[in-house]
């Protein structure tokens, strides 16, 4: 994936740089909607949306089948180019593919139709999967959108006019030299790559959420901070000072 808002490059397994000789160069859409239209393997792949690895036991349970169905269904995902494995001794781990495979787990929750809440709790669930979670690597929800608002408001992040011929039409972003110094002084180093700062459209929440080796830093630093605690199910919890400290490092108030 080129990743950036609203672009999605769906994996395919064995997936190169160029259509292969004899191949036409177009995509085979409806392979990833075979594997998508499974609501086990849905679960299965939501269960996965924080970019951890977990065993098939964990994920048969997350999906509710047996041991054999799951091993069916993992099966067909890591063919599908969906999930990669991940030996641990005698254990076989799975992961998301990459974080292209977790922008189609945002992009399909946003376009999926909403689930009807039944219990309060169920209510409060959904409120905190809003409020701030792990999408791959880095951080989305509400949290993750006024992150990157501020950070664009503020000028730490600038838009460039260097959008590649398959990206026509998005906004790429750079780091500023304001930007560059708020990280700096801010603990947070982004290791170099071709394109670091990139974002996609949040799956709950009106706006963008950055991405990349930006997204991925970010997170990385506010769970040494202590700001974030990871919980189950892709799940942030913001700790108070957390709450401080995105109220003075960001301007964030979020006890609103």
């Amino acid at each position: 994936m080129q990743g950036g808002y609203g672009q999605y490059v769906l994996p395919t397994a064995g997936m190169s740089s160029g259509p292969p000789d004899g191949a036409s160069g177009r995509r085979d859409l409806a392979r990833i909607g075979t594997l998508v239209s499974d609501q086990a393997r849905c679960r299965m792949l939501l269960a996965l949306g924080d970019g951890r690895a977990l065993s098939a036991s964990v994920l048969a349970a997350e999906a509710g089948v047996t041991a054999a169905t799951a091993s069916s269904h993992l099966h067909k995902l890591t063919a599908g180019g969906l999930l990669v494995v991940e030996a641990v001794g005698r254990r076989r781990n799975y992961r998301l593919a990459g974080p292209e495979v977790g922008a189609l787990v945002e992009a399909l929750e946003r376009l999926a139709p909403a689930l009807p809440v039944w219990s309060f709790e169920q209510s409060q669930r959904a409120r905190a999967h809003r409020e701030a979670r792990v999408c791959y690597d880095h951080v989305a929800g509400r949290l993750g959108v006024e992150v990157m608002r501020v950070m664009v408001e503020r000028g730490h992040l600038e838009p460039v006019d260097e959008a590649a011929e398959f990206d026509a039409g998005e906004v790429r972003y750079a780091i500023t030299v304001e930007g560059g110094a708020f990280l700096e002084a801010f603990g947070v180093t982004v290791p170099p790559s071709r394109r670091p700062v990139r974002h996609h459209a949040d799956s709950t929440e009106g706006g963008p959420h950055l991405s990349g080796a930006l997204g991925r830093a970010l997170l990385a630093r506010f769970v040494d901070l202590g700001w974030l605690l990871r919980q189950k199910k892709q799940r942030l919890q913001i700790t108070p000072d957390g709450l401080t400290g995105f109220d003075q490092q960001f301007g964030l108030d979020l006890n609103q």
